[in-house]
């Protein structure tokens, strides 16, 4: 009887904020305390680049829901994108501290501090400041997150460092190079399926749209991206993500405009069984 109360309102908790599990940001929500999420990750770059190659990189992570506050994220990066080769590009790793939660019935506004550090052996290619795969660097934010009902709204702010040999050598760089950023970010999720919640079983459809966009603070520059996305939940335990990234405005010199997102995760309830 312990064990199908405790599954029910984990499965609940889940259920109610399946609208905030964002598929290119992160939410001040964590995810379930003593649980392990897998994730594999797929970004596929069309012909639309300067490389004038079809580009992909693969990136799993593994999530740990160390407390309901605190939550943890390491992941690697797997791409041709950088090279003309296939092969293991970077490594990083997140950590984000819920410190303000006021849930009501339905609804809950939440805030969190979040860190990330990179490592990558890419190359120095062009503007934009990005930590999965193409930057070595660092990143702290905050970001809040409000849910009503079936819909799901947060916004989140960073600091990004790049931290690369050439930021400390007397070269100059014409245009010079970026190694300060500042990261905005605004998503939406709404709970289209089920109208009605009965059984774990069923199948969530969450529909997303987000803003992503970053500003230069080395010099004049920036993009602002424009990101649609779907997702199901099965069993309430394994989501599948589709979306579309592309650029709304921005005059950084980037990889790419546009790109498409796959991503399959897994979430093991109570993997981190409690210390008797």
């Amino acid at each position: 009887m312990k064990y199908f109360l405790f599954i029910s309102i984990i499965l609940c908790s889940l259920n109610s904020q399946g609208q905030e599990l964002y598929v290119y940001t992160e939410p001040a929500s964590n995810i379930p305390a003593r649980s392990i999420s897998a994730k594999l990750t797929s970004n596929i770059v069309t012909r639309q680049n300067p490389y004038n190659k079809v580009m992909q990189r693969y990136t799993p992570e593994v999530f740990v829901g160390l407390n309901k506050n605190w939550m943890l994220r390491a992941g690697a990066t797997f791409a041709n994108m950088h090279t003309d080769n296939f092969r293991w590009e970077s490594v990083y790793m997140y950590g984000k501290y819920r410190f303000l939660s006021s849930d009501d019935t339905h609804s809950h506004f939440r805030m969190a501090i979040f860190g990330e550090a990179a490592y990558s052996r890419s190359p120095f290619h062009f503007d934009e400041l990005s930590l999965q795969g193409d930057k070595s660097g660092l990143q702290l934010g905050v970001v809040a997150t409000q849910l009503w009902h079936k819909l799901a709204i947060s916004g989140s702010v960073s600091h990004l460092q790049g931290l690369h040999s050439s930021r400390n050598d007397k070269t100059l760089y014409i245009p010079s190079r970026i190694y300060q950023a500042m990261n905005y970010t605004v998503s939406a999720g709404y709970l289209l399926l089920p109208f009605e919640y009965k059984d774990y079983k069923q199948t969530n459809l969450n529909l997303y749209t987000e803003f992503l966009a970053q500003q230069s603070l080395d010099r004049k520059a920036y993009y602002v991206d424009f990101a649609p996305a779907v997702q199901l939940i099965f069993n309430s335990a394994t989501k599948l993500n589709l979306g579309y990234r592309f650029q709304l405005s921005g005059d950084m010199q980037r990889m790419a405009k546009n790109s498409w997102q796959i991503s399959v995760e897994r979430t093991f309830l109570n993997a981190l069984k409690r210390k008797k």
